[in-house]
């Protein structure tokens, strides 16, 4: 006979009894279980919501889509190291595309930092990233010669432009409203 010494026999039955039986899982308080999931939904509230968290993506390809569009105009023009070389290094005012890549990252920066990181609910931060953009972009097609360096003279400044409009059309009637009107049905 196996005979199993009395402390392996004692850790087995004890294990056993740990698990939890279908007895014990029906006999879950509805009351308790409201309290967690409503513990749970507690949690969720006090992140970022979903709404500001499509701008923040948006922000971000912004961002990205613009530095697309100067490497290949880098590359389109003779090779980004040469080109790269020419427009900052040698930077012009009237031929160069670098200053619109660092209007993308200004913007980025700013409306990251004030509607991701602070969580600000105002309209302020937007409006002054897009009277700048806006600003600068009239500026640099007026002064500058970019409408006689191709498609990207036309492209570069007006897609930067169209995003810029695009972030303030959705943050002023989609993230401010929506945010706004989950606050009230909470109260």
């Amino acid at each position: 006979m196996n005979r199993v010494p009395g402390g392996a026999e004692n850790a087995h039955s004890s294990s056993v009894e740990s698990c939890p039986s279908l007895r014990d899982v029906h006999s879950i308080n509805p009351a308790q279980l409201m309290a967690r999931i409503e513990s749970y939904e507690g949690r969720e509230k006090k992140g970022i919501s979903d709404v500001r968290r499509t701008f923040c993506l948006f922000v971000t390809f912004d961002l990205l889509f613009i530095t697309l569009l100067w490497i290949i105009e880098l590359n389109v023009k003779g090779g980004i190291e040469t080109t790269l070389e020419k427009e900052v290094l040698q930077y012009d005012y009237s031929s160069s595309y670098f200053d619109i890549f660092l209007l993308a990252v200004f913007r980025f920066k700013v409306l990251i930092l004030a509607y991701a990181m602070c969580r600000l609910r105002h309209w302020w931060a937007i409006a002054f990233t897009t009277a700048v953009t806006s600003a600068f972009l009239l500026a640099k097609v007026i002064i500058s010669q970019l409408f006689s360096q191709g498609a990207f003279g036309y492209v570069l400044p007006i897609i930067s432009f169209i995003l810029a409009w695009i972030e303030t059309w959705f943050l002023d009637f989609k993230v401010l409203p929506q945010e706004a009107e989950e606050e009230n049905s909470k109260l």
